[in-house]
C-alpha cells in the first residue's frame, strides 16, 4: 500500500456516496428493470470520465493511487460537498485542491427561509460579500437595493469606496466593522487563492481605499461574527439592529438577519418599515434573483 493512502476507507467512502445518488439527480433514466436506488459503478465511471475497470478496482480496494485529476472527477461525479471532497483527498493521501471559487447557488431551503421571514430583513452573502438573495424586508431596509447591478450589491464596495470612509476612526462602530470585514475577506482569499472574483475585489479595494489598504497590510484573519449596527432609513430614521449571522457551511455562505428586541424603538421601526417600506415592492424584488452573474 502506498504511504498515506487508505484503500479500504477510500473504497467504503466511494461505495457509500455512490449509493446515495439517485440516477435522476444526474440526468440518468431509471428504467423499470433497475434494482438499485443509487448509481451503478459503470455510471459513476462514465460521469467521471474514467474506465469502468479502474473505478471497480478503486471500490474493491485494489486500485492504484488516484491522481488529483481523478479525485476531482470523482468528486464532481458523486456530487461531493466541499468537506467530502477534502476528505476524499485525505483518504487518497493528497492535500485538498484549492476551492475554485465561492459557490453562487443558494440552497432552495435557504430561499424558502428568506421568503417566510416577512418581518425580518434577511439576505444571503457569499464569501466575498456578494449578496446573492434577499427578502422584501431587506429591500425595504435598503431602498433601491433590488435595482442595483449585481456587482454593486457588495457592501464592501459601497463601504470602503465611499468618500466618507476616509473619516472613519478606528475605535468606533464603523472602524471595528471595517477591521472585521478586512480580516474576514483575507480569510476568504486564503480559502480561494485562485478565484479571480476574490482577487479582483481585493485589488479594487486596494486601489480605491486608503482605509482598506492600511487594514489589509496588518494581515489579520478572522470570520465575521454577530454584532450591532445602526442603519439610517430615509423614512423611519436610524434603527439600531442586532445583526446575526447564520452559516451555510456546504456553500460557504451566510444568512444575515437584522432583528430587534420587542418593545424597543427599533422593533417598532421594523413594524413600520414592514408597512411603508414593502407596499410598493414588485414581485421580483420580494426575493433576490440569482444567476445574474
Amino acid at each position: 500500500m502506498l504511504e498515506g493512502m487508505d484503500r479500504r476507507e477510500l473504497a467504503d467512502f466511494l461505495r457509500s456516496r455512490r449509493a446515495r445518488i439517485r440516477p435522476e439527480d444526474v440526468g440518468l433514466e431509471t428504467g423499470p428493470r433497475r434494482r438499485t436506488s443509487g448509481l451503478r459503478r459503470e455510471e459513476v465511471a462514465r460521469l467521471a470520465g474514467m474506465s469502468v475497470d479502474y473505478y471497480i478496482r478503486l471500490e474493491q480496494a485494489r486500485g492504484p493511487r488516484p491522481s488529483r485529476q481523478i479525485l476531482g472527477a470523482l468528486a464532481r461525479a458523486l456530487r461531493l460537498t466541499d468537506a467530502e471532497r477534502d476528505y476524499l483527498h485525505h483518504l487518497a493521501g493528497e492535500s485538498p485542491q484549492p476551492r475554485p471559487g465561492p459557490p453562487q447557488d443558494v440552497p432552495a431551503g435557504i430561499l424558502h427561509l428568506l421568503d417566510r421571514l416577512d418581518d425580518t430583513p434577511a439576505f444571503v452573502m457569499d464569501a466575498k460579500y456578494d449578496v446573492l438573495a434577499w427578502n422584501a424586508m431587506a429591500a425595504a431596509l435598503v431602498p433601491g437595493f433590488s435595482l442595483l447591478a449585481p456587482r454593486d450589491r457588495n457592501p464592501l464596495r459601497s463601504f470602503f469606496l465611499a468618500p466618507e470612509s476616509t473619516q472613519i476612526i478606528d475605535d468606533s462602530e464603523y472602524g471595528r466593522f471595517a477591521r472585521t470585514c478586512v480580516a474576514d475577506l483575507r480569510a476568504a482569499a486564503a480559502r480561494y487563492p485562485d478565484d479571480p472574483g476574490v482577487a479582483g475585489l481585493v485589488a479594487e479595494l486596494l486601489r480605491g481605499s486608503a482605509l482598506f489598504t492600511r487594514l489589509w497590510s496588518e494581515r489579520e484573519i478572522a470570520v465575521q461574527q454577530s454584532n450591532v449596527k445602526v442603519l439610517r432609513h430615509p423614512v423611519v430614521g436610524p434603527i439600531e439592529l442586532h445583526c446575526d449571522i447564520l452559516l451555510v457551511p456546504d456553500r460557504d455562505q451566510r444568512v444575515v438577519l437584522y432583528t430587534a428586541a420587542p418593545g424597543t424603538p427599533a422593533y417598532e421601526a421594523l413594524k413600520l418599515l414592514r408597512v411603508v417600506g414593502t407596499q410598493d415592492l414588485t414581485a421580483d424584488a420580494a426575493v433576490g434573483e440569482q444567476g445574474e452573474r
